[in-house]
């Protein structure tokens, strides 16, 4: 199916179905709309025309768009809008290349139906993306519209601090879960990181909670109804735990969960991330944890005492096969304290929000498991140091 979205990506140059493929790779449970859609536009590939062109200037920009057919796409009634975007070095804006492409969108359309279309900047029934890197020219229609797929619609608790639910998806799938393993966010905030894994673990799509979608728009609502009517939920009981150190948050999480119907398999309890070994008295066999940094807590010493006294405390409920992943802004320091004792397998640098972030891997460090000695430890270690 990602082969397949890429091809459509690459052919036809839709920057919408580009948000919705990174989307699918981000959180794997979306397949079925994804083939859904897939499934139309096979339907409809003969009319499609593609745009990606070279270009060197605002009038050949208008010359390109001006040769698509919106007909089949635009309906006579419909309003529309043209977000752009520019990568590179030119002597044109983005506001520059939204008019020229808005100009020819419209005198296109004007000529194949002797309609002139309605424009509406703010709330269009049919986006166009127009976008231009480099030298390169890529037009498309936008099938997600305006709002973004990370917002799924049961966040109704706002956590002054919260994790993009998309981040959160990726976590849970970096980390090997699945539907038999226990997992615990001992800093949960507002859950979201728990809930990610109770909607991936029931087979529950992350759009489940919304109905709006821009594709609609162009293909009609039968297709939304098509790919629910195919998707199979899971009701099967999970091992999920969420530690919060602020009652108000666990409160949220606990409103979050049960806005997305997974509050009957999610545990959340108030207590201290760094005193787990009083919380629980058992072992956890995945971790996922996005604990607070820079922009939350002014003081770098305390950043340092807390990521120091969790690292201690974590030990003691974790077991030598534990998938252990973080997600911090204070990288360097929570290297140096995680080195101690854990086995680092992975920093992978991720863009979270304007802050430059890291993901670790780690494990529990060989002195501290039995099971380090196993022969994939050894080779994760092998490939660690071969790289340095």
């Amino acid at each position: 199916m990602e082969n397949q979205l890429l091809q459509y990506l690459l052919q036809y140059g839709l920057a919408g179905l580009a948000m919705y493929f990174m989307y699918k790779l981000m959180c794997n449970h979306s397949q079925t709309l994804a083939e859904v859609i897939c499934k139309k536009m096979d339907e409809m590939k003969d009319e499609i025309k593609l745009l990606r062109e070279k270009i060197e200037n605002l009038q050949e920009i208008y010359k390109f768009t001006k040769k698509i057919d919106f007909a089949p796409w635009i309906k006579p009634k419909q309003s529309f809008a043209v977000r752009a975007k520019r990568v590179g070095e030119h002597d044109f804006t983005s506001i520059d290349i939204a008019r020229v492409v808005g100009q020819a969108v419209i005198d296109s359309y004007r000529e194949s139906t002797n309609v002139r279309l309605k424009v509406n900047l703010t709330q269009p029934e049919i986006i166009v993306r127009a976008e231009v890197v480099f030298d390169e020219l890529l037009i498309g229609l936008d099938l997600t519209g305006d709002e973004a797929l990370h917002k799924r619609g049961y966040r109704i608790y706002q956590h002054p601090a919260p994790l993009n639910p998309s981040i959160a998806a990726s976590l849970v799938m970096l980390s090997n879960w699945s539907a038999e393993k226990s997992l615990l966010d001992p800093m949960c905030g507002s859950g979201t990181i728990l809930i990610e894994a109770a909607l991936l673990g029931r087979n529950i799509p992350p759009g489940e909670f919304r109905n709006s979608y821009a594709f609609i728009k162009i293909f009609g609502d039968d297709i939304l109804e098509e790919a629910k009517g195919k998707v199979e939920e899971k009701n099967v009981k999970l091992e999920l735990y969420g530690l919060e150190k602020f009652k108000k948050h666990v409160n949220g999480a606990m409103k979050n969960a049960e806005k997305a119907k997974v509050s009957d398999t999610i545990t959340f309890l108030k207590g201290d991330a760094t005193k787990l070994e009083k919380i629980f008295n058992k072992s956890f066999d995945v971790v996922i944890v996005n604990p607070p940094y820079g922009l939350r807590i002014a003081r770098k010493g305390i950043i340092r005492k807390l990521y120091n006294n969790f690292l201690r405390s974590l030990k003691k409920i974790i077991h030598g096969k534990t998938e252990i992943i973080v997600i911090t802004a204070e990288d360097k320091v929570f290297k140096e304290l995680a080195s101690a004792d854990y086995t680092i397998k992975k920093e992978i640098k991720v863009k979270y929000g304007n802050l430059d972030a890291k993901i670790f891997m780690l494990s529990l460090y060989q002195r501290y498991s039995g099971d380090y000695q196993n022969s994939s430890y050894q080779a994760i270690e092998r490939e660690l140091l071969s790289k340095h």
